[in-house]
């Protein structure tokens, strides 16, 4: 407990989360621009009829052509996030507005989205406009320290990422079969040098797998240690752009190369900071002591940042709350019996990146259970076709569509409504099995934590059972 207390009265150089707030905020303000120009706006959140929903948060809709004002708002706090202008406000409104983006509809999940709205989340309590800030400027007044716990947090949180990821890869599929890469890898044959020979051997399927999980198990403690922090960032820059090359993963790769950035020294991030105000705000150290004496309230420099008592009492009980949920819910999985991959019981907010080729075929059938009469539904009346691919395989989506067609098929007047469901899933590159109970009528099967019962058994194996 004294070394705990003494951990956390210690203070370290605010250039590092300076360093952090800037690059997050001009990444997400690229990203959201990005997402526009890209017409994913449209094509996503407006033109579906149909929008899957997260559990407890199926009020969160678009907004129609008001989604456009959501990424506005979204952009516009990136922006202010980055320059430290009304950070916490800005960060808060961020935070709000993009997890509304993300919980809009379940289809558009990504390990990545989830990660930025739980750093944003974080950077809420953490003082990253105490130095280097449009705040410290208007307010005259920063510091050039603030608590070691803070930047040590979001260092935390990246380690849980990778560590994770690479928790989540000691299954047999990954390392003893080289799945999903084997399928994967032989497609990209169209990358120069590479593509026609190296991305086509099995032994480098193998070794993209033992590598991939050597990298993610290890990387964090990598970046800790200073003899081998250099080292560990140039294998974060090799493995993120290497990655990007391969698969269409958009920002991510670029998010975490800069989020990395934070494990380096104080020093380093002050040459950046110093490199932005000569270059880019084309303010001199000889300028700014000019102007603290011409102006009339220049600057305070205070060196220690302190949060008052009560306030680090609170911060510190959520920060800790926000932990211990970020360890605990990636096992989640194992209160479940069924197979992980297979069921996906368990599967989301856990780091599992890039682990599965699951492909899927579900047709539904609605039948008039007094005559036994029944029609079949053509899914492209409902479904946008990226909707239909990620509904085919996942069962808390296909059990949300067989309830919003009961629902539909009911309020135009048919009587006795049943949902079954035809369902067949192919699993990393095993034979396309059936996986949903056609007997079951899903139209009285109510969402829950539960096991879903309905689901036919995983007739494999695949992991190294508890990993």
């Amino acid at each position: 407990m004294i070394l705990l207390k003494k951990y956390l009265n210690q203070q370290t150089n605010a250039a590092p989360l300076a360093v952090f707030r800037i690059c997050f905020g001009l990444m997400m303000f690229m990203s959201i621009i990005r997402f526009w120009t890209n017409g994913w706006i449209e094509k996503l959140y407006i033109a579906p009829k149909f929008h899957f929903s997260y559990d407890g948060f199926e009020w969160v809709k678009p907004l129609g052509i008001y989604t456009y004002l959501l990424f506005i708002i979204c952009g516009l706090a990136a922006l202010c996030i980055a320059i430290g202008y009304k950070y916490r406000m800005a960060i808060l409104i961020f935070f709000l507005s993009f997890t509304y983006i993300e919980l809009m509809d379940k289809t558009t999940y990504l390990n990545h989205y989830y990660f930025i709205s739980i750093v944003s989340f974080l950077l809420i309590f953490l003082p990253a406009n105490k130095y280097f800030s449009l705040d410290a400027y208007q307010q005259k007044k920063e510091y050039l320290n603030i608590p070691k716990w803070t930047i040590d947090s979001i260092k935390l949180l990246l380690g849980i990422v990778y560590f994770y990821a690479g928790l989540a890869k000691l299954n047999s599929d990954w390392l003893l079969r080289a799945q999903p890469l084997k399928i994967w890898l032989p497609s990209k044959y169209d990358i120069p040098f590479i593509g026609q020979n190296l991305i086509q051997q099995e032994w480098f399927h193998f070794a993209m797998s033992w590598g991939g999980m050597l990298y993610d198990l290890t990387i964090p403690f990598l970046l800790l240690y200073k003899r081998t922090r250099v080292f560990a960032f140039i294998l974060v820059v090799f493995f993120h752009v290497f990655t990007r090359v391969l698969f269409p993963i958009g920002m991510f790769p670029f998010i975490m190369i800069i989020a990395t950035l934070i494990f380096f020294d104080a020093n380093f991030h002050q040459k950046i900071i110093d490199f932005i105000k000569k270059y880019i705000l084309n303010v001199s150290s000889s300028d700014l002591e000019a102007r603290k004496v011409v102006s009339r309230t220049p600057i305070e420099v205070k060196k220690n940042d302190h949060f008052i008592t009560i306030k680090r009492k609170i911060t510190l009980a959520i920060i800790a709350i926000f932990f211990t949920v970020q360890i605990l819910v990636p096992f989640r999985y194992l209160l479940y019996s069924g197979e992980l991959f297979w069921t996906e019981e368990g599967y989301r907010f856990s780091w599992r990146v890039m682990l599965m080729e699951k492909a899927g075929s579900t047709n539904f059938k609605i039948v008039d259970k007094k005559t036994g009469s029944f029609f079949m539904v053509d899914n492209t009346d409902f479904l946008t076709s990226f909707q239909e691919k990620q509904m085919s395989f996942q069962p808390d989506f296909i059990l949300e569509y067989a309830h919003y067609l009961g629902d539909h098929f009911k309020s135009q007047g048919h009587q006795n409504i049943g949902v079954f469901a035809e369902s067949y899933v192919a699993l990393n590159g095993r034979l396309s099995t059936k996986f949903i109970d056609s007997t079951i009528d899903l139209y009285q099967e109510k969402e829950s934590y539960q096991h879903k019962e309905w689901i036919i058994p995983f007739s494999s194996t695949i992991k190294i059972k508890g990993i």
